[in-house]
C-alpha cells in the first residue's frame, strides 16, 4: 500500500463501489482520519448468549440456532433488496431474520446450516425478530447456552470479539473493520503526533494516541478497550474546554460599556410589578447587573423552566442597561449617546409576544420600544389616542434606531440585517439561544464600536455536565423556582385502553366548555403505510385531526401544524391558536419551544414512549403559562420496565434540571433531547455523565490557555484547534 496520512481521501485509495462511496458520505467520512475516529458503538462480546424464549427485547443477544429457508427478496414499497430466514434454537423455538441491503447473505446460507447470529431484538406482530445480524458459521449446536456463555467469558484464550460499527445504506460493519485495520496496517500509527501533552497523559494515565487507536478497533480485552474509549473522550472534551477557553480570554481583552448603575431606579422598576421576585430571579439578576458594571463584556447564559419568569429577568436587565451611562476609560474620547438593547427571538409569533409583554412592563415608563420582523415593524407608545403601539416603516424603524431615540429593539433574525445601525448597543438578549447558529449571533454582538453585554436565555434543561462543556465559555445563572401562585402541571400516565381515553377526552370537554384550549402531540404526520409490515403503528397528526373534529370534538374548532409545514404557514396557525381562533391544536413536537398561549391548559401526548424526557417536558411547558390548573395526559404503551420508569419519572420530577439528569442517567448522553446539535461524538456525549472527567479537561485547558493563549508551544493542539476537521458546533 501507497503512504498514506490522516489526511489521505478514502475514496480513490481504498476499493470502493459507488453505494460504498454514498453511504460514506451518508455517515460523514472523507479521510482516513475520519474512519479511523468512527468507533464501534459495541463489541460482539457484549451480547448475552440465550435462547430465543429467553432472549429480552430492545436488548443485544446472542442465538446459536439452524438456518430455515433462506431467501432474496425486496421490501414492498422502496425496494431495497434483503436477505430473510427462520432460526431454530436448540428448544425448537423460531426467530424471523432479515438483513437489509445485505442480499446476498441468502446465497452464503442454506438450509440445515449451524449459525451465530448477534443483534439487537425487536417485536412486531408476528413475533420476535432480528435486523441485520451478525453471523457465523458454526460447526455444531452448543448443547447448554450457559455452558457457551462460560467459556466465552473465561477462556483465556478465545477472542475479545469483533468491533461492530454505525452502518448506513451500501456499507456494513465489516468493511468498515477490514478497512481500519488496513490502515493501521499500513504504519500510519508509527509516526502519529500526539495532540494531548505527555504531562496530561501521565497524569491522567491516558494511552498515546496511536495505542488507544490499537486498543478501540482491535483489542484483546475489556480493559485496553474501555482505557481507548476514556482517551478519546477525555480528548474531545479537552479540545471543546480549549476553544472555549480561548474564547473566553479573547472576549475578556475587549471593551464593553461599564455601567455606572444607579441601583434605586432598579428597584422601582422591580417594585412596579404586581409580584415580587422569587430569590433565584433576584440572585440572576444580582449576577447579571453586576456583569453590566465591568468593562469585560457579560457573556452569561440564563437557564430557567418555562414559566420561571425569564422574561421578567430579561427586562429588569434592559431597563438597568438603557437608564445608567458607562464610565470613561481614562484617556478614552468617547461621547456616548442613548445605551440600547437589542433583544432577539428565533420567531415573529415570539418577537411580536415579547413585544407585547415589554409594552405592558414599561408602559408607565414613557420608554419607547419597536419591534422589527420580516412581517412588519411597529413602535410603542402610539402617537393616536387610545392605541397601544402603531404599525411604522422599516425606514423610519432604522432612522429611530440609529439616531437612539428607540432604546429597546425586539425582533427576529431582521436585527442582524447590515441595514440596522444602533447609536450605543450596551445589551443583547437572545432567547431560545440555541436556535440560533453561532455566526448569527456575532452579527448581533459586533454592531458596535463597543462589544455590548451579551445574555442569552434558554427553557430547554441542561445538565450541569453539559453545560459545563458546551457552554465553558459562559458563565451560568439558573432560575430553579417558579412564581409563587403557579401551580405544577398535573401529570397523568394513560393505559391504551378505550375506557382511559374515553375519561380523559371528559375532562379536557369539560375544560374546553370553560373556554379553556387544548393541545394534542402525535409522533408522525401521515397514516403509516398500512401494506408496509414494519411501519410503526402511531397516532398521526392528519387523521388525528379529522377524527377528532368528525367525532370526539365535532362543537369546537380543530386545526394542525406540523414540521413539513412553511415557516410563515405555523406562524399564522400559531397566531390563530394564540388569539383562540382555534381550540384544539393537534400537532407534531414542533411547538416544544414556542409561543405563550395562557388559555392552553391541556395537553395529550399520544406515542408519550416515543419521545426523550426533556422534550416530554418541553411538550408539558406548553400549558403552565397560567394560574389557571394545567393538565398533560401521556398515552404511552409502556410494555417494558424501562419505558414504564422513564414515564414515572416525568411524573414524579420537580422540574426541568432534575429531569435533564434524570434522563442523562437513564437514556444515555446520545438521547437526550438536541444532543446531536452540540457536534459531539456519542463516546464524548457518554462521558459528560462523569463531572470529574470535565471538571479536570475544563482545569488543563484553562491552564494551557491561561500561559500560551495561541497554543504557539502545543503546534499538534493548535492544528486541530484551528482546523475544518474540528467539527464541535456551538450551537
Amino acid at each position: 500500500m501507497k503512504q498514506i496520512s490522516l489526511e489521505t481521501p478514502i475514496i480513490g485509495n481504498f476499493r470502493t463501489i459507488e453505494s460504498q462511496k454514498k453511504a460514506l458520505k451518508r455517515l460523514g467520512i472523507e479521510t482516513v482520519r475520519d474512519l479511523l475516529y468512527h468507533f464501534p458503538t459495541r463489541y460482539s462480546h457484549m451480547s448475552e448468549i440465550t435462547t430465543i424464549e429467553m432472549a429480552h427485547v430492545d436488548t443485544l443477544a446472542t442465538i446459536y440456532g439452524i438456518i430455515k429457508n433462506p431467501k432474496t427478496g425486496k421490501t414492498y414499497t422502496t425496494k431495497v433488496p434483503t436477505a430473510t430466514a427462520q432460526l431454530v434454537d436448540i428448544n425448537n423455538d423460531s426467530i424471523s431474520i432479515t438483513w437489509f441491503n445485505q442480499a446476498f447473505i441468502a446465497k452464503k446460507l442454506h438450509d440445515g446450516q449451524t449459525v451465530k447470529l448477534t443483534g439487537k431484538i425487536t417485536e412486531t406482530k408476528k413475533g420476535k425478530t432480528m435486523v441485520n445480524p451478525e453471523f457465523e458459521i458454526v460447526p455444531t449446536l452448543p448443547i447448554d447456552t450457559h455452558d457457551s456463555l462460560f467459556k466465552t467469558e473465561h477462556n483465556e484464550t478465545s477472542e475479545f470479539g469483533y468491533p461492530l460499527y454505525r452502518e448506513s445504506r451500501g456499507i456494513t460493519s465489516k468493511w468498515i473493520y477490514h478497512t481500519i485495520i488496513k490502515i493501521m496496517s499500513s504504519g500510519i500509527l508509527e509516526n502519529l503526533e500526539d495532540p494531548i501533552p505527555v504531562h496530561i497523559r501521565k497524569k491522567y494515565n491516558l494511552p498515546t494516541i496511536a495505542t488507544a487507536f490499537i486498543w478501540i478497533h482491535a483489542p484483546k480485552k475489556q480493559s485496553d478497550a474501555n482505557a481507548a474509549k476514556k482517551r478519546f473522550a477525555f480528548e474531545e472534551i479537552f479540545y471543546i474546554q480549549l476553544r472555549n477557553q480561548q474564547r473566553r480570554k479573547l472576549h475578556k481583552q475587549m471593551h464593553s460599556y461599564n455601567l455606572e448603575i444607579e441601583k434605586t431606579a432598579t428597584q422601582k422598576f422591580i417594585n412596579s410589578f404586581p409580584f415580587t421576585p422569587t430569590s433565584a430571579q433576584s440572585e440572576a439578576l444580582e449576577a447579571i447587573i453586576n456583569d453590566m458594571t465591568s468593562d469585560i463584556p457579560m457573556t452569561r447564559l440564563l437557564e430557567g423552566d418555562v414559566g420561571s419568569g425569564k422574561t421578567f429577568v430579561a427586562a429588569v436587565a434592559a431597563h438597568t442597561a438603557i437608564q445608567n451611562k458607562p464610565k470613561k476609560i481614562s484617556g478614552e474620547r468617547y461621547n456616548f449617546g442613548r445605551m440600547q438593547v437589542a433583544y432577539m427571538a428565533p420567531t415573529e409569533v415570539l418577537a411580536t409576544q415579547l413585544f407585547e409583554n415589554f409594552v405592558e412592563y414599561f408602559a408607565k415608563t414613557g420608554i419607547q420600544i419597536g419591534l422589527m420582523t420580516g412581517g412588519g415593524c411597529r413602535k410603542f407608545p402610539a402617537k393616536t389616542p387610545g392605541e397601544t403601539w402603531t404599525n411604522i416603516s422599516r425606514n423610519q424603524l432604522l432612522k429611530w434606531v440609529k439616531n437612539g431615540e428607540i432604546p429597546i429593539v425586539i425582533g427576529t433574525h431582521a436585527l442582524i440585517q447590515k441595514k440596522v445601525e444602533f447609536q450605543d448597543l450596551a445589551l443583547v438578549i437572545i432567547d431560545e439561544q440555541h436556535r440560533f447558529g453561532t455566526k448569527q449571533r456575532m452579527n448581533l454582538t459586533h454592531k458596535d464600536a463597543r462589544i455590548p453585554h451579551y445574555l442569552s436565555m434558554t427553557a430547554t434543561p441542561i445538565p450541569r455536565t453539559l453545560a459545563l462543556t458546551i457552554y465553558g465559555d459562559l458563565d451560568l445563572s439558573v432560575i430553579d423556582q417558579m412564581p409563587s401562585g403557579r401551580k405544577p402541571v398535573i401529570t397523568e400516565i394513560v393505559p391504551p385502553v378505550p375506557e382511559a381515553r374515553k375519561n380523559v377526552y371528559e375532562k379536557m370537554r369539560q375544560q374546553l366548555s370553560e373556554g379553556r384550549q387544548c393541545y394534542v402531540i402525535c409522533p408522525r404526520i401521515d397514516e403509516p403505510d398500512p401494506n408496509k409490515a414494519t411501519s410503526l403503528q402511531l397516532k398521526s397528526v392528519t387523521a388525528e385531526a379529522k377524527r377528532l373534529s368528525e367525532t370526539e370534538f365535532k362543537e369546537y374548532r380543530v386545526d394542525i401544524m406540523h414540521s413539513r409545514m412553511k415557516k410563515a404557514e405555523k406562524e399564522e396557525v400559531m397566531n390563530r391558536f394564540y388569539n383562540h381562533e382555534i381550540d384544539i391544536l393537534v400537532s407534531t413536537s414542533v411547538v416544544e419551544v414556542g409561543v405563550n398561549v395562557p388559555n392552553a391548559t391541556n395537553i395529550i401526548i399520544e406515542g408519550a414512549e416515543r419521545f426523550g424526557l426533556a422534550q416530554l417536558h418541553q411538550l408539558r411547558g406548553r400549558v403552565i403559562r397560567s394560574n389557571h390548573q394545567a393538565y398533560c395526559y401521556l398515552f404511552a404503551d409502556a410494555k417494558t420496565e424501562k419505558t414504564m420508569e422513564r414515564m414515572n419519572a416525568i411524573v414524579e420530577a420537580k422540574n426541568g434540571f432534575e429531569l435533564a439528569e434524570i434522563d442523562l442517567s437513564m437514556r444515555g448522553a446520545g438521547d437526550l433531547a438536541g444532543a446531536k446539535q452540540w457536534g459531539m461524538s456519542d463516546l464524548a456525549m457518554e462521558a459528560i455523565k462523569n463531572i470529574k472527567m470535565v471538571e479536570y479537561a475544563r482545569t488543563e485547558a484553562r491552564e494551557i490557555i491561561e500561559n500560551d493563549e495561541t497554543l504557539e508551544n502545543f503546534p499538534e493542539l493548535k492544528t486541530i484547534i484551528n482546523s475544518d476537521n474540528y467539527k464541535i458546533h456551538f450551537e
